[in-house]
Formats: C-alpha cells, sequence, structure tokens
C-alpha cells in the first residue's frame, strides 16, 4: 500500500519535470521567435487548410469513439447506443488528453459513464484495457510501416543520436520487427491461441473480427490526429504525409511516456527537433510552430472545453434522476459479466484501481 502511494507521487513529479525541461528546452529553441509572428504564421494558413484541419480533427475522434464501440462489441455489450458511447469516449480521450495518465483518467470518466448504463467495474477495467491495446496496436503498426516505407526518416536526427541509431539498416529492422509483432498479434487472434502471461502482462487474442476492426480503427485515429499538423504546414515546410506521420508518432509516443499533462512541451520539443529546421532559419521554424498550436486547439484545447459541458450536463442529469427516482422505484439493468479479459492491462488491477479511485 506504501508503495503504490510512492508510486502515485512519483508518477505526477516525473511529468511535472518533463514540462520543465523540455519547457527549458522549447525556450531555448523559441527563444529569437516573438509571439508576432507565430501569430502571423498562424494566420497565414489558408482557409481550406484551416478547414482540412478541422475535418481531420473529427475523423480522429470518431475512430476513438469506434474504439470504445469495439471493446463493448469484445464484451457482448450491445444495448449502448452510438451516440452514448461517441459522448462518452469524446470526453473521455478529450480530458485524458490534456490531463495526462490517459489509463486511469480516462477510466474514471468511463467508470462514471459505463456503470450508468449497467456494466460492472470488471467489464469498464476490459473495456479500458482494450482501447489503451489498440491504440498501442496502430502505433505499432503505422510505426513499422513508416520505418520500413523510409528507412531515411531516422537519419533527421542523426546529430542528435548514435549513427547506429539512425542507420537505415536499423530503422529497416526496427520497422520489421514491429511489423512482426502486429502479424504474430493478427496470427494469433486468427488460430485462436492461448493468452500468454508474463507477470501482470495478459495477452488475450479477440476474436477475428474484433482484431480486424482494432486494425482499422487505431490507424484511421493516428491518420486522423497526424492530418492535423500536415494540413497546417505550407508546402515550403511540409515533408509530406509519411514523414509528418512519423515524427507524430514519435511526438505523441514520447509525450504520452514522460507522464506531462497533455504532453505540453514535450510534444513541441521532439517534434521541432525531428523537422530538423536550421536554427537561423525563423520563417520555416515559425511555421512548424503555428502548425502545432493548430494542433493544440484543434486536438486538445478545444474538445477539452466541450467535454467540460459534457460532464457538467451529465452529472446534472444523474444528479436529477437520483433526486426524482424513489429509494425502492426501478433499479438499473445489470449487464451479465462475461469472464473476459483484455490485451495489454490486468482487468482485475484495474478493477481495484477503478473501485477505489471512484469513492
Amino acid at each position: 500500500m506504501f508503495m503504490k502511494k510512492i508510486s502515485e507521487f512519483i508518477w505526477p513529479m516525473i511529468g511535472l519535470a518533463a514540462v520543465v525541461v523540455s519547457g527549458y528546452f522549447l525556450y531555448q529553441e523559441l527563444k529569437t521567435t516573438s509571439l508576432s509572428a507565430i501569430w502571423a504564421a498562424v494566420l497565414a494558413i489558408p482557409p481550406h487548410r484551416i478547414l482540412l484541419a478541422a475535418f481531420s480533427t473529427l475523423v480522429a475522434y470518431a475512430a476513438l469513439a469506434w474504439y470504445d464501440r469495439i471493446a463493448l462489441l469484445h464484451l457482448g455489450v450491445r444495448h449502448i447506443s452510438w451516440l452514448f458511447v461517441s459522448l462518452c469516449s469524446f470526453t473521455t480521450y478529450a480530458l485524458s488528453h490534456n490531463i495526462g495518465a490517459s489509463v486511469f483518467s480516462g477510466a474514471l470518466v468511463r467508470y462514471r459513464a459505463y456503470t450508468a448504463k449497467g456494466l460492472s467495474a470488471a467489464q469498464v477495467a476490459v473495456l479500458v484495457a482494450l482501447c489503451s491495446f489498440t491504440f498501442f496496436l496502430g502505433t505499432v503498426l503505422l510505426g513499422g510501416f513508416t520505418l520500413v516505407y523510409d528507412p531515411h526518416l531516422l537519419a533527421r536526427l542523426q546529430d542528435k543520436l548514435p549513427a547506429i541509431l539512425t542507420n537505415p539498416s536499423t530503422a529497416v529492422a526496427v520497422g520489421i520487427g514491429m511489423l512482426a509483432f502486429v502479424a504474430l498479434y493478427v496470427a494469433g487472434s486468427l488460430l485462436r491461441l492461448p493468452p500468454i502471461s508474463l507477470r501482470k502482462f495478459k495477452l488475450e487474442y479477440p476474436r477475428p473480427g474484433i482484431m480486424l476492426r482494432q486494425l482499422a480503427a487505431a490507424p484511421l485515429e493516428l491518420l486522423g490526429a497526424a492530418g492535423i499538423i500536415y494540413f497546417a504546414l505550407p508546402d515550403a515546410v511540409n515533408p509530406g504525409f509519411i514523414p509528418v506521420l512519423a515524427i507524430f508518432l514519435a511526438s505523441f509516443s514520447v509525450a504520452l511516456a514522460s507522464h506531462a499533462p497533455g504532453g505540453l512541451g514535450v510534444f513541441e520539443i521532439v517534434f521541432l527537433t525531428a523537422m530538423n529546421i536550421a536554427e537561423t532559419d525563423e520563417a520555416r521554424k515559425n511555421a512548424v510552430v503555428a502548425a502545432l498550436l493548430v494542433f493544440r486547439v484543434f486536438y486538445f484545447w478545444l474538445p477539452a472545453l466541450i467535454s467540460v459541458i459534457v460532464v457538467i450536463a451529465f452529472e446534472r442529469s444523474r444528479l436529477a434522476a437520483a433526486i426524482g427516482t424513489p429509494a425502492n422505484g426501478p433499479k438499473a439493468t445489470v449487464v451479465p459479466e462475461p469472464p473476459v479479459t483484455a490485451p495489454g492491462l490486468d482487468a482485475h488491477e484495474m478493477e481495484r484501481e477503478l473501485k477505489q479511485k471512484a469513492i
């Protein structure tokens, strides 16, 4: 119990330290840049590209809603409407993207929403685990594809990483390894292999129909998110969609691993570094920062504002229902809990975490 409390204290401190360190490096990178120059770069983005970036945001969040729908199908739950699932998913990811620690901050929102629809804590734990693994699967799939498709992508970090890591042969080997992991997951699902257990990690192969949906939804979400930056970048700076996608995947992964709230500063400094823009080229640097600002607004800040309204409305409706329902009135129908587990996380451990945090 003591170690658990220590870990709950350490991870936020690590996230705060990541924000401070990345903020320092970001300041060093942009100390000669004025806010007016960045704002001018934002205004220079053509309106049709802003609309395309907004559409990419809708694609990304629609795919995230598909994550939840896939997990519910895995659980055998079909009575929850698409509208409710979409609102729950949107609110979950909009808040967790900004707060950080997306597994547990997202779990609490889902716990409140889905238990109101009759799901148990264990079922919500499985749903959260499957959504997390779906995102991981998409990142590995697209990451492996980009490295195999363009092995010279890592050369952008030639002066920042050891030569062996930026070698095209290394990129191909890593990319093939990532694609092989996805292929093994597909084979395990198709062949219905028994689950693999490594300590707390349990890989439970879902049904082929669920697996195929995962392989469609996860890349779609990441392509949509990367598309926001791609469309916001001017042609003079834009290296093409595949490089932008690869840089986005690396930046977003590092930002998640840092535990920084919203990956603030971490995402930006990694993306700017990977774009490999000369320090003296202020115009190109401003254009990249402007694109990252558009990404922040569309993918993080606007959804967060909308999600707060959704949460308030939901909690208000629950409170009104609780006040208006007699003590001996009808109770919510409980969905039978199937004996399932999800890939990537231990469902029982997450169930205990959900119950404790929900008190």
